[in-house]
């Protein structure tokens, strides 16, 4: 039970190094309450045979009561035949006093199987305490493994997340991304000044054949016309 309840005080810097030399924290706490367990059983076993013990000693103290006061009725039987003159006063006398006798050391045993049920009673009383309070323990530190271990699992994928953060950092990855970024972002600004360039000087190239185009287009078109006046004699 000490070294289970120095295992588990976690908060005191005697138990932080020790658990610190530990290779498996869990695996041991969980071997701690297995080993619990086995002292309740234990205790459960020895609680039982002492109660059974206990039963034992009072079925037998209640025979040995009942045989004294077989005895003690046989002797009053014994001196009632010799009033009667149905048995010799010496032999009654005789016998009697041995029944007595018996009777006397039924109830110097029956005094010491007394004396045991005070011993049984008072053990079973101890005993009972402690095994409840073991299972309070078992109950308490079962929980608290569970918390622990969930615990434990939240802090090791953090560690390993923060590992990795750290690395990614002292890496200088971070740092290339950032250059990176910048890159596109200066092709990509110069790509649509290029492209800007690009659009003016079409656009400048297509005013001018617009306007040429336009003008030849409108003197054929007129010289057309006339002609055409011209072959259907329509002069105006």
């Amino acid at each position: 039970m000490s070294v289970f309840g120095r295992l588990f005080t976690w908060g005191k810097s005697e138990a932080n190094a020790v658990i610190d030399k530990l290779e498996d924290p869990v695996k041991m706490s969980e071997q701690g309450i297995i080993d619990l367990k086995k002292d309740l059983e234990n205790s459960l076993r020895g609680l039982a045979e002492i109660k059974a013990e206990a039963i034992r000693n009072k079925r037998e103290c209640e025979e040995k009561k009942n045989v004294a006061a077989d005895y003690e009725k046989k002797a009053m039987l014994l001196l009632s035949r010799a009033q009667k003159g149905e048995l010799a006063q010496a032999d009654a006398d005789r016998l009697a006093g041995e029944a007595l006798n018996k009777k006397e050391n039924l109830m110097k045993e029956i005094t010491v199987l007394a004396q045991n049920e005070v011993k049984h009673n008072t053990l079973t009383n101890k005993l009972e305490g402690d095994i409840v309070r073991l299972k309070q323990e078992i109950d308490k530190w079962s929980t608290e493994l569970t918390t622990l271990k969930a615990r434990a699992k939240i802090a090791t994928a953090s560690k390993k997340i923060n590992e990795q953060m750290a690395k990614i950092d002292s890496g200088g990855t971070v740092t290339m991304l950032e250059k990176m970024k910048t890159r596109v972002e200066q092709d990509e600004a110069l790509a649509q000044s290029y492209g800007d360039i690009a659009s003016k000087a079409t656009s400048v190239d297509d005013e001018i054949n617009k306007a040429l185009e336009g003008s030849t287009t409108s003197a054929s078109t007129s010289e057309s016309l006339k002609a055409l006046k011209d072959k259907m004699g329509i002069n105006k």
